[in-house]
């Protein structure tokens, strides 16, 4: 079925038209989605990296109170908590890793 040269600028219009739409449904619609998706994973992911600090603030505050000290000594007791505060975390993270990469 040939088509008549006076239809072919209605058939590209239709084509057009057509392909319009057919992006339209196909990315815009999805990516609205996505973008909603997207939005809920950032604020998540804002949330635990507050908790992990304030967790690790609250480690660091227990190994400051149980571990002893004076003040009028130099304070190798509250590197010590720090250190320790920093080998919990980096506990926590590997852990979190591991986890995260088992199939």
């Amino acid at each position: 079925m040939a088509a008549h040269p006076s239809e072919i600028p209605q058939m590209v219009s239709e084509l057009v038209d057509m392909s319009k739409e057919y992006l339209r449904q196909e990315t815009i619609e999805p990516a609205k989605k996505l973008g909603k998706f997207a939005g809920m994973g950032i604020g998540a992911g804002f949330i635990w990296a507050v908790a992990a600090m304030f967790f690790m603030l609250g480690v660091y505050a227990l190994f400051k109170a149980v571990l002893p000290g004076t003040a009028g000594e130099l304070d190798w007791w509250l590197v010590l908590a720090r250190g320790l505060t920093v080998l919990v975390g980096a506990a926590g993270a590997g852990l979190l890793a591991w986890r995260m990469s088992k199939a």
